[in-house]
């Protein structure tokens, strides 16, 4: 079974391979960061499949979300690929949203990775 750390771990390595302008964080975006175009992702829960009274395979969930102020930003595609590149991973857009006092577009994607 891989290690909890080893599947974050995918999920980061996945997005920081984008190449892009777009800055990538990990939980939040820096106060101090005065950045418009950037992905935040997080792992947020967990679950685990169990036999032969013991936990044998770890499943780690999360969100990966996109800011943006560029409109059918080709990041939105890019994410998705790199996405797609990660094994044992399922994936969902889960919305899509405007902030009027931010101006940003908000993208929303759901990971979960065994």
């Amino acid at each position: 079974m891989q290690s909890t750390v080893s599947k974050i771990k995918k999920i980061r390595d996945a997005l920081t391979a984008i190449e892009t302008d777009a800055r990538v964080f990990h939980y939040r975006k820096p106060t101090d960061s005065k950045t418009r175009r950037y992905i935040v992702w997080a792992e947020d829960s967990g679950s685990a499949f169990g036999a032969n009274n013991r936990n044998e395979e770890r499943v780690i969930s999360g969100t990966v979300d996109l800011y943006t102020q560029r409109e059918y930003d080709a990041l939105i595609d890019q994410i998705e690929a790199a996405l797609n590149d990660v094994t044992h991973i399922s994936w969902s857009l889960n919305g899509v949203d405007y902030d009027d006092e931010t101006n940003l577009i908000h993208y929303e994607w759901l990971f979960s990775v065994a």
